[in-house]
């Protein structure tokens, strides 16, 4: 069984506002946008049929220690039995509750981080919830088995030193290829910030980062894993930024590859 649930919290969000809006946005393409429900391999993804649609955790605070528990919380009572879970963020601060509810179940769980940016400064305005930190709590937490980031492009001197110390396989943007993925053990959790890809691509994230990937790069990586998969996210779609819901369909096919991926 695949569970969909909605992660609207941005308040650990370093630039702009607006990433809370996302599940409800990219949830509506599925009725309100261009394209049919069907995944790229023929399979028909929809809600009641092959996903259950969770609805959205309710946040009536906007602290982050409170936030990190409901979700961490929330989605754990969730994973009972072969339950497989994708998340709609949010801003990337809520992959950490996320990851920490998955490997209370997965054990050895491996990560496949895929952004513009590391996400591993150890203290980032004071705010160790903060979005740009998640992947230095998690590790320094020793969490998961290993973490791969692809897609990586906004590398400075401490987020660098960090992916040593921590042992980070890292597949940074001016060396891209898609030799990692045969390197991707089970059981795995794949978080994809939407803004791996180029802006070109996706225009509707709040941190615009030229030379990202492409759509179709990112629908390959996907459809290439042989890995088991766990469970994922998909965060940091913001729609006040977007144009004509491009993004949101952008995120909303990476919903479906997903689903497809994961049965």
């Amino acid at each position: 069984m695949i569970k969909l649930i909605g992660v609207p919290f941005d308040a650990n969000s370093s630039f702009l506002k607006g990433p809370a809006l996302a599940p409800a946005r990219i949830r509506m393409m599925e009725a309100e946008g261009s394209a049919n429900c069907f995944a790229e391999n023929g399979m028909e993804i929809k809600a009641g049929i092959n996903y259950e649609d969770c609805g959205d955790i309710v946040f009536n605070t906007c602290q982050s220690a409170d936030g990190f528990a409901l979700i961490q919380q929330r989605v754990a009572a969730q994973l009972v039995g072969d339950t497989k879970i994708i998340s709609l963020g949010g801003d990337h601060s809520v992959s950490y509750p996320l990851i920490d509810a998955f490997t209370k179940v997965h054990a050895g769980l491996h990560v496949l981080h895929l952004d513009a940016h590391a996400d591993l400064y150890e203290n980032f305005d004071d705010n160790p919830y903060s979005h740009a930190s998640p992947f230095a709590r998690i590790l320094e937490q020793g969490m998961i088995a290993s973490l791969t980031q692809v897609g990586i492009r906004t590398l400075n001197t401490h987020q660098r030193q960090q992916a040593k110390k921590y042992g980070v396989q890292m597949v940074e943007m001016n060396n891209f290829n898609y030799s990692f993925i045969e390197k991707l053990q089970s059981p795995l959790y794949i978080s994809v910030d939407l803004d791996v890809l180029d802006p070109a691509f996706a225009p509707g994230v709040s941190h615009h980062e030229p030379g990202g990937i492409s759509t179709r790069e990112l629908l390959t990586i996907i459809q290439s894993i042989q890995a088991t998969i766990v469970g994922a996210d998909i965060v940091e779609y913001n729609p006040v930024r977007d144009i004509n819901n491009m993004t949101a369909m952008v995120a909303y096919k990476v919903l479906k590859e997903l689903v497809a991926k994961m049965l």
